[in-house]
């Protein structure tokens, strides 16, 4: 999968994602990027059906280039988060507070 497939690809899930660069550092040939993004989910997303709820989550961008092109990138975001937003996946402490009062 090519580079824009993969930036394009959830885009039919959260079609009013927004995306804010919160900081942005560059030193040398890297380049580290801060940022959050939101939206709603209104599409499937790797099988999830929609669940019409909000999210917000957050994520570090780092790219190396050489002769001016990118040669690396390294992507690390809150996926976790984003699932339990969705509802997909129970938060810990839901979780034990429902077991407790088994």
């Amino acid at each position: 999968m090519r580079r824009r497939e993969r930036l394009s690809k959830p885009a039919p899930a959260f079609p009013d994602l927004r995306l804010t660069v919160e900081d942005i550092i560059a030193e040398g040939e890297t380049v580290v990027a801060r940022w959050s993004c939101r939206g709603t989910h209104k599409g499937d997303l790797n099988g999830i059906a929609p669940t019409g709820k909000q999210f917000n989550v957050t994520g570090v961008s780092i790219a190396r280039f050489t002769n001016g092109k990118m040669s690396e990138g390294f992507v690390n975001w809150d996926a976790l988060s984003l699932m339990q937003q969705l509802g997909v996946v129970l938060e810990l402490a839901k979780s034990k507070a429902v077991a407790a009062t088994r």
